[in-house]
């Protein structure tokens, strides 16, 4: 058995492919599909089972058309609603996929039909874990309902043992979440790769032996999730289609300044710096990376057109991202010609040098700014900026968050609104709170 990873760090995800060198089961795949079908071409093997270990919250899941494409088995908990077609998993159902034996585990807790794949092979076990057991942690137990959150915690610290005692200390583990995901909890590592038996010593879900202890620190540690994960789970059960990736012909200079005028979202992928440097007023900066697709999906408001601007090859790759949490279509633009306007950008010393303190507002999370904040400092989460831009106090603003990246998009949705800006583009450090 071989198992190949697709990871996405863009969301934090990983997918897996599974083969014994002829057939090949995928776990979790996500909607950009192209990726594992060019993967499993690669290898030379034949896709005969696609599974999901959860309706998934934080991206479109690729399974359905997967499992069509290939006229493979889509194996989903028989417990969850779903449109699409799939054959029904229980808890202990064994499949055979080529000369590997497939095993599923009920593990409620980061969802409440959750399931993990356990495949053994020649002698070797391989764990898919999904968003049950993680490097270091679990996946957080808190997006079904507010009301169900203590309940599933508890589920989640049991599941998560039931599956170390099910698999043997040299199984490997293949979790979904963990590596950036806001679907983890509490000290999920960010390792690469893991051992059952390495978690059994390890992680906290496993050490713990006082369960309500562990409710209580898991659920006091969960912190704010993007607010595009109540539109995944929907998407998902309803059997999403196939991503489309055109690059569309990019609108005209004049028809893209009548989107700006018209309050359209047009979002300039460029860099913070080249950004705040020089920019069509009236575009947001969502400088293109691996946040990006977390941000703009947390930050501007749901299911409104955006046409995105940059160049070629990352207005390519924003499509493909987008397109993983159901952001479909964007509209490219030209902005050639068009007048630049800007704004400061400095670090901390600008700050320091200031006989007065301006208006400075903090975008991070409430739990980063309740760790330590400047004194007098305005706390206005990025995610929230976009409905409480009212509520910034008038003024210059300074605007920093933990490195700059956030600071970078809030300010150019304050410049966009018609503030004076300073993006202070700067690391923080712990030791600034309390400064004035």
């Amino acid at each position: 058995m071989n198992v190949e990873t697709i990871d996405t760090a863009a969301l934090g995800d990983r997918s897996y492919l599974a083969h014994d060198g002829t057939v090949a089961l995928v776990v979790d795949p996500q909607r950009d599909i192209d990726r594992v079908e060019d993967l499993a071409r690669r290898l030379g093997v034949r896709i005969t089972h696609v599974a999901e270990t959860h309706v998934h919250n934080d991206y479109v899941t690729g399974g359905p058309e997967l499992a069509r494409r290939h006229d493979a088995v889509y194996l989903v908990a028989a417990a969850e609603d779903v449109a699409c077609e799939r054959h029904p998993v229980r808890p202990g159902d064994v499949f055979e996929v080529g000369s590997m034996t497939v095993t599923a585990l009920a593990t409620p807790g980061h969802t409440e039909h959750h399931l993990a794949y356990v495949v053994t092979h020649d002698g070797r076990q391989a764990v898919f874990s999904g968003g049950s057991l993680l490097f270091g942690s679990v996946g957080r137990t808190d997006l079904v309902a507010p009301d169900k959150t203590a309940d599933l915690t508890r589920a989640q610290y049991r599941s998560a043992r039931t599956l170390a005692g099910h698999a043997r200390k040299d199984a490997t583990l293949h979790p979904t979440h963990g590596f950036g995901s806001f679907c983890s909890s509490g000290p999920a590592t960010g390792a690469d790769a893991s051992t059952i038996g390495e978690q059994r010593a390890t992680n906290h879900a496993l050490t713990d032996e006082d369960e309500q202890h562990f409710v209580e620190t898991l659920i006091a540690n969960l912190t704010a999730y993007p607010s595009y994960y109540a539109h995944m789970a929907p998407l998902n059960r309803s059997g999403p289609g196939a991503a489309d990736l055109t690059v569309p012909a990019p609108l005209r200079p004049d028809e893209l300044r009548a989107r700006i005028d018209a309050g359209h979202w047009v979002v300039d992928l460029r860099s913070r710096v080249a950004y705040a440097a020089g920019h069509v007023r009236g575009t947001v900066g969502i400088e293109y990376g691996d946040s990006f697709t977390t941000y703009l999906g947390w930050t501007l408001p749901w299911g409104e057109p955006i046409t995105l601007v940059g160049a070629e090859d990352d207005v390519r790759a924003a499509i493909r991202d987008l397109s993983r949490i159901g952001v479909d279509h964007p509209a490219v633009g030209d902005v050639t010609g068009l007048p630049t306007t800007g704004y400061p950008r400095v670090s901390w010393a600008a700050l320091d040098e200031r006989a007065e303190q301006p208006v400075v507002l903090d975008v991070r999370r409430v739990d980063e700014f309740d760790a330590g904040h400047i004194a007098d400092a305005v706390n206005i989460p990025l995610h929230e900026l976009v409905r409480r831009m009212d509520q910034v106090p008038p003024g210059e603003v300074w605007v920093h968050c933990a490195s700059g990246y956030r600071a970078g998009i809030a300010a150019s949705l304050l410049h966009r609104a018609g503030r004076e800006v300073v993006h202070i583009d700067d690391e923080w450090t712990p030791a600034r709170a309390g400064s004035s």
